[in-house]
């Protein structure tokens, strides 16, 4: 499997002099996801949990709806220089009966670790059709509970704490604990980890649970929570408007600039239980 750090030298300056050292990084590498062994995107990932990570992303792009929709994943032949296989190729065999992702899509599926997916046509070709209602959930989290949040998961984040290079999503339940946590150079590989590994744990759709990400609230991350099922996302920063729109749409909750007891509640803020007044 790929490297999920990768050391190099750095030569560090600061007003007390320099020092030269080795430090340690964040891996980036390129994945190629394939179905029925055809292309269908490239992303740059973190090595690590990358069947999660596939599940994931076709869970948020409407292709597959639970576990048993995959027949097979698996790594193609792909080596480097070195004759290694670099594990940078997985493709997956859909069950009998699941149907191919589209073709003739005006979709570019190549992604990045800082934007998602790219050079997709128009907005509404995005705008993707949700199997599940996350907005009939009844799901609720305390503000107390919120606030305690972005601790727990930066707790969780062991290779982040090492490289302060990576992105994070969770899954959490009402009482604040984390089912899972996935980090990833892209914040929409994070939740796609996390998203697929609740998908190959059957526990999809997520009505009864929350997401929580370490950065901003795009359209794209809402969109992947919706097509989850989830009914709560909140980000430790902000939201963009498109994000707050597509929450609003799907009757989700969204809080944005969770920090410590200070939070904005954008959508769904009955979902949100704040004190008794004394």
């Amino acid at each position: 499997m790929g490297r999920v750090t990768v050391r190099r030298p750095v030569r560090k300056l600061t007003e007390g002099g320099q020092t030269r050292r080795a430090d340690l990084l964040a891996a980036e590498e390129p994945l190629e996801l394939r179905v029925g062994g055809k292309a269908l995107a490239v992303t740059m990932r973190t090595p690590g949990h990358d069947v999660e990570l596939a599940h994931g992303f076709l869970l948020s792009e409407g292709v597959i709806a639970s576990r048993d929709d995959v027949f097979t994943a698996r790594y193609c032949d792909g080596v480097d220089d070195q004759g290694r296989n670099t594990y940078n190729v997985l493709d997956l065999a859909l069950a009998e009966g699941v149907a191919p992702p589209e073709t003739g899509v005006e979709r570019n599926f190549y992604t990045t670790s800082s934007c998602g997916v790219c050079g997709k046509a128009a907005l509404d070709a995005v705008k993707l059709k949700t199997r599940f209602a996350p907005g009939e959930s009844t799901f609720a989290v305390s503000t107390e509970v919120l606030a305690g949040l972005p601790e727990t998961l930066r707790k969780q984040q062991r290779v982040f704490a090492s490289t302060g290079g990576l992105h994070a999503a969770g899954l959490f339940r009402a009482d604040g604990s984390l089912l899972a946590v996935r980090e990833d150079v892209g914040r929409h590989n994070a939740v796609d980890k996390v998203l697929g590994w609740a998908l190959l744990e059957g526990r999809v759709p997520l009505s009864d649970c929350g997401l929580l990400v370490s950065g901003r609230a795009s359209f794209e991350l809402v969109q992947k929570a919706a097509m989850a099922g989830v009914p709560f996302l909140a980000a430790v920063s902000a939201p963009s408007s498109l994000a707050v729109e597509l929450a609003e749409e799907n009757g989700m909750t969204l809080v944005g600039f969770l920090r410590g007891t200070s939070m904005n509640l954008y959508t769904g803020d009955q979902r949100v239980l704040e004190p008794a007044a004394v």
